[in-house]
């Protein structure tokens, strides 16, 4: 059995083994389980059930993170997406003042839609239509992305009312662990330890115990309360003409999050083929768009790929196996929530700064010589730290690269969907300026 499953993942042609991969699903969870608390946080402002939404918040992550490791073998976690959560809540319910219910059938139509197009093979065209020159780009703008919310987590930056950001106080505590955590980080990844990053955070947060920084108040509640948000969406009210504008939102956002994440951390593990394509992203789509319609279900906001998937990639996850064990401790993470909340950001945030560190080594096969690769790519990188999205950052490089080609007549009938796409994202910015 073990040697079917060994064959099945193809541990020897990613030249990987079982304990890699479960290191590796750990790390990822380590990084990841910060939503665990945050997306109900968020999402509890709408007038869901904190409860309902942490169980549902767990449950959906290890449905969609197993579903992506059995089915795409791709060491890619799935979780309620960041920044899409806060759209759900500021922008649909609270500032439109659509009921939660409403929004989540918004939520199940977009999944539908996705389903639709990933067995249309419209998703598939259009990552190929996004040129390859660019991927290097999305995964650096990530990574700067990564670090940046690290180093605010950290507190060695933070906000100034006269330069936007400054230097944080190095006298404090947690951020005296933070650097602490990012130069032990740094000095096992020198001496080529895997479990770097999961040593560091562990680590460091064991040091946080130690000097009485880390705080825990035990709570319980009852699985059972999940019922509060499953199965209480309102397809009917969605279908509504004001809600589709909504719907088109949730399906925009979320493709150019994902395909962003996909290239970055497929990229990071070598997992893109000489040819620039990605392997079994049929499947890769499918497990994306099925974890969004039960999430909805369920009683979350839209479940997409998270870019935190590149720390278990960095510790050494090059199969599904890494998903997989990131699904289950998921699964486990609903009876210990009130563990996994005790992991702090001072702990975390060393991770994210080093990983995103990481991530900018591609970006050195760009060509800068060439301004109409070159500028794009700029925008895209710069971008997605500034406007924290990963969409617009793309949207600014695609819009650049399709406007130089055409401008400098290097445009190709063969790249229709390349123009498709950048009218497109024109038009959001025009239309959906709160997406």
């Amino acid at each position: 059995m073990r040697t079917r499953l060994e064959h099945y993942f193809g541990f020897a042609a990613h030249n990987t083994t079982w304990r890699t991969e479960i290191l590796a699903g750990f790390t990822t969870f380590i990084a990841m389980a910060y939503i665990i608390f945050v997306n109900p946080a968020i999402l509890s402002v709408t007038g869901m059930p904190l409860a309902a939404i942490t169980i549902a918040t767990c449950l959906c992550a290890a449905f969609g993170s197993i579903l992506m490791g059995a089915l795409a073998n791709y060491p890619l976690a799935l979780a309620p997406g960041m920044g899409l959560n806060a759209y759900f809540t500021y922008t649909v319910v609270k500032g439109m003042g659509i009921p939660w219910q409403t929004a989540l059938g918004a939520v199940f139509l977009s999944g539908i839609l996705f389903l639709l197009l990933t067995i249309g093979g419209i998703r598939q065209r259009l990552l190929a239509a996004i040129p390859y020159q660019l991927h290097a780009a999305v995964a650096g703008g990530i990574g700067l992305f990564i670090a940046f919310i690290g180093l605010l987590n950290s507190g060695l930056i933070v906000p100034s009312t006269a330069t936007a950001l400054a230097l944080g106080n190095l006298h404090e505590h947690t951020v005296q662990l933070s650097i602490f955590g990012i130069f032990l980080i740094a000095i096992l990844q020198a001496y080529r330890v895997k479990a770097a990053i999961l040593i560091g955070v562990l680590a460091t947060l064991a040091l946080g115990i130690l000097c009485h920084q880390v705080k825990y108040t035990p709570s319980t509640f009852n699985p059972l309360a999940i019922r509060d948000t499953a199965f209480q969406l309102d397809i009917r009210g969605a279908l509504r003409l004001n809600a589709l504008e909504i719907v088109f939102a949730f399906l925009f956002v979320d493709l150019f999050d994902n395909i962003g994440t996909l290239v970055a951390v497929a990229g990071r593990a070598g997992l893109i083929a000489h040819d620039h394509t990605i392997p079994r992203l049929d499947r890769i789509f499918f497990a994306d768009a099925a974890s969004t319609v039960v999430g909805s279900l369920a009683g979350t906001s839209t479940v997409t790929s998270y870019i935190e998937s590149a720390a278990g990639v960095a510790t050494g996850g090059r199969t599904g196996v890494t998903a997989i064990v990131t699904g289950l401790l998921f699964l486990l993470a609903i009876f210990v929530a009130p563990v996994v909340g005790t992991i702090p950001n001072f702990a975390t945030a060393p991770a994210l700064i080093l990983v995103g560190a990481m991530m900018l080594s591609g970006i050195g096969s760009i060509d800068w010589d060439a301004p109409h690769i070159a500028i794009p790519s700029f925008l895209t990188i710069i971008a997605i730290p500034l406007t924290s999205s990963i969409a617009t950052g793309l949207s600014f490089g695609l819009i650049g690269f399709a406007a130089l080609e055409l401008a400098t007549g290097r445009a190709r009938r063969q790249r229709w969907m390349l123009y498709l796409l950048a009218v497109l994202f024109l038009l959001r910015f025009i239309y959906l300026r709160h997406a």
